[in-house]
Order: structure tokens, then C-alpha cells, then sequence
């Protein structure tokens, strides 16, 4: 087939590249896994191979993330929500207004997130080998071991690229099954032109912290979940079982689903029946409940500095105090929901965000001789009547009745969804929030990136 034109789309202050192939009726987004190059990918058979079938029954959209592949490097690893930023730039390039994900095994994360965070954009979700999270836990005992997590990443950082590194990957991805001399050639191309050793390391280390367990059960799209390669089930079926109305289908096959001998024309058909029926049986998007991140702040001490200053000089110091509030959210994409006196709620959607806007937050008002505490949780807000409410709401305000002077504190599943992003933590232990059953392990911020 003809090769696609590769263009470029500005998300924020970068290049995002990008490649549609198809005329299908629907749009379908490839989220790549960790490393990825929109050429490439076309002269690297098993993904070649993907790409055409899936091109055969949609308009297929390839892009690579940023940090990646064609698209323009930044000076520090991006967060998931840049990425899924750099989607939705991708739609707008290209005049769509709703697309499916199709994520290819450590693209699950972004993914996901992406679906429950803006299901007016995402109708359906195919997850092909998706891990919620890759470490070891109590609770999610198929984890890779922090020494295997490491050892891995010693190998990328020295062995990058070459025949030796290839080699011990397309064992794991192939399940023992021999690889050609083309394979291992063009997957060693595609890995050099996809990320420098440096880069890919960091990529994977990322990778190993991110965990988006409490974002599964706030997806309401379609979702379809599909496995292969025999370590990827329990990681598979953890998902499926925790998202709503979701669909596991086993592939035929061994190794990993995305490479030789490929899907069967069983588990292209699978995919292609999936989206048509969620084409054909769609209804309207569920707008009004949403994964975001709520933002409650507070001013310290407020009745002690009203009775220092008087009521006058107190009302002049709310209104500056409120006007630098309302300028960070304005430049961090914040929505303010409602304002109680001294304090405000504001919801976000991505936490990284929320985070740099809580600390901004805090460094604008210390210059009127104030202090604030803020707190941050992640987690499905539900809209009745143009107010936001829900469990997630509740529990970011009795986090921030948590913080001391001038602290922000987040909610594990916040620290859980910023990995990458340079934002250092500081662990609070657990703590009893006040009229909801369960306790949170909360963290303070103590560098924002």
C-alpha cells in the first residue's frame, strides 16, 4: 500500500507527528507502547502488517508521543496528561470530534486514562495486552519484582539497540519461537529510531511507576480487553474485571498479540466487530460523570487575620487573594466550582496540572503575606445541575483539611498518575478521613517539576 504523508501538529509548545491511513467509517487512534516511529513502523513487518488490517475497516490514526519517534523532544519526561493533550490535538488536526483507542501493551495507561478522563472525545477502548501497573504489591502479585524492574533497565541503558538486547526481548515477546533475521533487524532499526538509550530508559523507568488501578473502574466507554502471550492474562483479566460492561477475548496464538505470527484473521475480525457494534448500539456520551482532579484550597489562620486587619483591609485582601487564585487557574486550565469564603474548589483534568496550579497557588497569595493548605484527589466527579459532587469530591476536601501551612497533599492515586512528571513527593502514611470508611495514604509535594 501507499505510505502515509507524515505531518505535525503543535500541542502546546511542541511537534506532535502524526500519520491517517484508511477511509473508513470511524476514526481509530493507535496508542503506541513506550517507543515508536510513525515511518518506521511502516518497514517493521508485524506492525506494518497491524497497521493495514486495521486500516481496512477504519480511518487509522498513527502518531508518535512526544519525547519519541518524529515528534519534538522537551526538556523533561511529559506526564500522561500532556499525552493524552497531544491526542486530542492530533482529532483537532484532523476534524474529529469522537475516535477509538486501540493501545498496544504499556500504552494501556494513557489509554485509560484518557477514556475515563474525556468520554465526549473517546467512544470505545480496545486494550491489547494492558498492564494496570507493572510493579509487584500485595494485591497485585503478578508484578514484576523491583530487582527484574531494575535489571531491566540496566539492560536498555547498556545494551540499547543491539543484537544482544533485541534478542532477549523477541524471547519474552515470541514465547521461545525462533525470530528471522528480518525481524531482528528491522526491530532493532525501529528501536534506535524510536528513542536514544538515555531516553528509553527513562521512558521504562516511567513506566514501572505509573499505576492506574483506581482509573479502571471510572472508564464508562466500551472496552473491549484482548491477551496473548501467557504472562500477560492475570494483568489482562485484572483489567477487564474492573472495568464496567468490558469484554476479554483470548487470542489463538502464543507470544506477544503484536508480533509474528500477528493477530489471526479471528482476532483482527474480533476488534473490527467490537468497534462496528459499539458504532451501530452507541448511545450519547456520558458527560456528567468524569474522571478528574479536584482542588480545595484554604487560607491559614483566616478569623485571627480578619480581627488583625479589620473588615475593610480584610475584604481588600480576600478580592487580591481571590483575583491571583482565578489567574493561576486560568494559566493551569483549572475550573473553579465554588468559592466559600477563603477557600476554593476547583476540578482539573489531569493532576500534574492541578498540582503545578496548587503550588502557584501557594507562591501568589505568599507574596500578600498569606498562607494557604491544598488538597488534591483523583477520581470519578459526577455533574447534577452544574455542580460537581461525588466520593472524590468529598475526599479531596478532607485531604486538604489534612495539609499544614503552605502544604499541598495529594491522594496516592494522584502520585500514581504523575509519574514522569518531575513532581517529588514526600510520604504523609495513612490517615482516617473524616465520614468515609476507608483510609488514604496521602503525600506531600515538595518540588512541582
Amino acid at each position: 500500500m501507499k505510505l502515509p504523508e507524515t505531518r505535525y501538529v503543535r500541542s502546546g509548545d511542541l511537534s506532535i507527528a502524526y500519520q491517517v491511513v484508511g477511509e473508513g467509517p470511524f476514526d481509530l487512534v493507535v496508542v503506541p507502547p513506550l517507543f515508536s516511529n510513525v515511518e518506521l513502523t511502516w518497514e517493521f513487518p508485524p506492525r506494518a502488517h497491524l497497521n493495514e488490517e486495521l486500516a481496512r475497516f477504519s480511518r487509522l490514526v498513527l502518531f508518535d508521543k512526544r519525547g519519541t519517534g518524529l515528534s519534538d523532544r522537551a526538556d523533561r519526561l511529559p506526564s500522561l496528561e500532556e499525552r493524552i493533550d497531544d491526542v486530542r490535538a492530533v482529532l483537532d488536526a484532523i476534524g474529529s470530534s469522537r475516535a477509538a483507542l486501540l493501545s498496544i501493551h504499556d500504552g494501556s495507561a494513557m489509554a485509560c486514562l484518557a477514556a475515563a478522563t474525556h468520554p465526549e472525545r473517546i467512544f470505545a477502548l480496545v486494550l491489547v495486552e494492558p498492564f494496570a501497573r507493572t510493579l509487584w504489591a500485595p494485591d497485585y502479585p503478578w508484578g514484576a519484582s523491583v530487582q527484574d524492574a531494575e535489571a531491566a533497565l540496566n539492560r536498555i541503558r547498556t545494551s540499547w539497540g543491539s543484537v544482544e538486547y533485541i534478542d532477549s526481548v523477541l524471547e519474552y515477546f515470541l514465547e521461545g519461537d525462533t525470530p528471522s533475521e528480518e525481524l531482528r533487524r528491522s526491530f532493532a532499526r525501529f528501536h534506535r529510531a524510536s528513542a536514544s538509550p538515555s531516553a528509553a530508559a527513562e521512558e521504562m523507568r516511567v513506566y514501572y511507576e505509573t499505576d492506574v488501578r483506581d482509573v479502571l473502574p471510572t472508564i464508562r466507554v466500551p472496552t473491549l480487553v484482548t491477551y496473548r502471550h501467557t504472562a500477560s492474562e492475570p494483568h489482562a483479566r485484572y483489567v477487564a474485571e474492573r472495568v464496567t460492561g468490558s469484554r476479554l477475548e483470548k487470542l489463538r496464538g502464543k507470544g506477544l498479540a503484536l508480533m509474528p505470527d500477528e493477530f489471526s484473521a479471528a482476532g483482527f475480525a474480533c476488534i473490527r466487530d467490537f468497534l462496528e457494534g459499539v458504532i451501530r448500539t452507541a448511545a450519547p456520551p456520558e458527560v456528567d460523570r468524569v474522571l478528574a482532579t479536584v482542588l480545595f484550597t484554604d487560607l491559614v489562620d483566616s478569623t485571627a487575620k480578619a480581627v488583625e486587619l479589620g473588615d475593610s483591609r480584610w475584604r481588600e485582601l480576600v478580592a487580591a487573594h481571590h483575583e491571583r487564585v482565578r489567574r493561576e487557574l486560568s494559566r493551569h486550565r483549572g475550573r473553579e466550582l465554588d468559592t466559600a469564603g477563603d477557600g476554593f474548589f476547583a476540578s482539573f483534568d489531569g493532576p500534574a496540572r492541578a498540582i503545578r496550579c496548587a503550588f502557584a497557588i501557594r507562591d501568589a497569595v505568599a507574596e500578600l503575606g498569606i498562607e494557604v493548605r491544598a488538597g488534591l484527589h483523583t477520581g470519578e466527579c459526577e455533574e447534577i445541575d452544574g455542580k460537581v459532587g461525588g466520593v472524590a469530591v468529598i475526599t479531596g476536601a478532607r485531604i486538604a483539611a489534612q495539609a499544614a501551612p503552605n502544604e499541598v497533599l495529594v491522594s496516592a492515586t494522584v502520585r500514581d498518575l504523575v509519574a514522569g512528571s518531575g513532581i517529588a513527593f514526600e510520604d504523609r502514611g495513612t490517615h482516617a478521613l473524616k465520614g468515609l470508611p476507608e483510609e488514604r495514604h496521602l503525600y506531600a509535594v515538595v518540588a512541582d517539576g
